[in-house]
């Protein structure tokens, strides 16, 4: 017989309810197949008993693989429905430092578009006859949405929509831009450019800059401080086009023009960026638990201070360069860019500075004490070299900011996959002191007779008290060491 050899001996076979052994090789020797044979001999049937011996091997065979398939599969099922981290951060490379670019892009379309706003502050002011406070609210309830929508947009990149609330977040900013290039009354206006843009803003910006720590580890704040200085290329190429295009083609065309920039760099973000960390699918909207942490508290009050001042500044040098200095709208608007365009400077080197030496809220606290400053300086400015001085130092300093908020809100969440959830809560909170802030000014402007006194007074008394609330946060987190934090 060609045939000498049992079932255990074939390589695969799986004994019946073995759980530790998936395959099992057996060596044929002499004396197995003498008792093999014997077996055989025993049974009666040699050909037929090996035959139906042999058809079982094969279909235990099969199902301990496919069992053992199956198995697999629903490991990284369970694996990724657990929100298991897949790794370190690769903290750099191609991909990471691409997704910083896509991500830059982002930033360019919602706080460059934001911080432009002082131009269109001074526009419509003159051409829809409406009080500089009435204006405000525009710009106002367009920031309020982009930081509180981040409750809900951050919740669902925790939980794997990263991709579907860029895109309706991105077609709905789109669609708003070329409905205000329609707008002629301020009701209209205000549902365009304020909610609507604002609520686009908010659906891409939480999950961004969330997603943005999920790559970096030690490069984490220069990543995030490069990301965050699209507002700062946004607020210089969105200005520099309605300066020149407003007088020539209208501020319909314009703001289509602008439309179609945003277009085109928003297009590459909705193809390239990508979702890391599995999403986390379980858990609340809200995680009212980080609010018992005392660091995380006094981090959420102190960044309400300082927002709740920060863009007074970005809102008003433009009028206040016009009505009290007496400069040409054209002459305001470079006043605007040179704020925004110093803010490339600092949104990057006090990262870079907060990765390599101090931490990023160690450069977050003098950096909101300089802006707090520099804003009580701007109640003796006189002229239109002050102006041009107050401007790049504020510019300067209110960047930092801007850029080591979220850079420190990320070293304040331990579990990345809270990320979205933790900063989109701090980014609600901030999200009302931006929406109030400028409005008061604004009143504050309009009860001083067009003096902007006690708006300048009350801009640097809240940073600089944010600044304290800063002081509380470091020392509820390291103590009174000094350390990175």
């Amino acid at each position: 017989m060609a045939m000498e050899k049992g079932i255990e001996s074939y390589p695969g076979y799986t004994q019946p309810g073995d759980n530790e052994k998936t395959h099992t090789t057996a060596p044929a020797d002499d004396s197995s197949s003498g008792d093999i044979k014997s077996l055989r001999d025993s049974a009666g049937d040699e050909e037929a008993g090996f035959d139906q011996n042999k058809d079982l091997a094969k279909t235990s065979t099969n199902v301990s693989h496919v069992g053992a398939f199956a198995a697999r599969t629903l490991s990284i099922v369970r694996t990724r429905e657990s929100g298991k981290d897949i790794g370190p951060p690769p903290d750099g490379g191609l991909l990471a430092w691409s997704q910083v670019l896509m991500a830059h892009f982002v930033i360019f379309n919602t706080w460059g578009y934001i911080n432009s706003f002082g131009v269109f502050q001074t526009y419509y002011t003159e051409s829809l006859g409406r009080s500089p406070s009435d204006i405000s609210w525009v710009g106002s309830i367009q920031i309020f949405l982009l930081f509180f929508i981040g409750t809900f947009s951050g919740r669902a990149t925790d939980a794997g929509y990263f991709k579907l609330t860029l895109t309706i977040g991105a077609t709905l900013l789109l669609f708003c831009i070329f409905m205000t290039s329609l707008c002629t009354q301020y009701w209209q206006l205000f549902l365009a450019q304020g909610v609507g843009q604002g609520i686009g803003c908010g659906l891409m910006f939480c999950p961004t800059i969330a997603l943005t720590p999920t790559y970096f580890s030690k490069n984490r704040s220069l990543a995030i401080g490069i990301v965050a200085s699209g507002s700062a290329t946004g607020g210089l190429v969105f200005p520099a086009v309605v300066m020149r295009l407003l007088p020539r083609v209208g501020y319909g065309w314009t703001m289509r023009t602008l439309g179609f920039i945003s277009l085109a760099t928003l297009t590459p973000c909705l193809i390239f960026l990508r979702q890391r960390l599995p999403p986390r699918r379980s858990g609340p909207i809200v995680e009212w638990s980080a609010f018992k942490e005392v660091s995380y508290s006094f981090f959420a009050i102190g960044m309400f201070l300082n927002f709740w001042g920060l863009y007074i500044g970005f809102f008003y040098i433009g009028s206040f360069s016009r009505d009290i200095i007496g400069v040409s709208s054209s002459k305001s608007i470079d006043v605007l860019l040179l704020m925004n365009g110093i803010g490339l400077l600092g949104r990057v080197i006090p990262n870079l500075m907060a990765d390599r030496f101090t931490g990023p809220l160690n450069m977050l606290i003098p950096f909101s004490f300089a802006t707090g400053t520099v804003a009580f300086t701007w109640a003796a400015v006189h002229n239109l070299k002050g102006v041009y001085a107050f401007s790049a130092f504020y510019g300067l300093a209110a960047a930092g900011i801007q850029s080591l908020f979220p850079a420190t809100l990320s070293t304040l969440t331990t579990d990345l996959k809270k990320m979205g959830a933790r900063m989109g809560m701090v980014m609600s909170v901030v999200g009302v002191a931006a929406l109030i802030g400028s409005p008061i000014a604004g009143a504050l402007t309009q009860r001083g007779d067009g003096d902007y006194l006690y708006a300048q007074m009350f801009m640097g008394a809240v940073i600089l008290a944010g600044m304290m609330a800063l002081m509380a946060a470091r020392v509820a987190k390291i103590g009174f060491t000094w350390t990175r934090a």
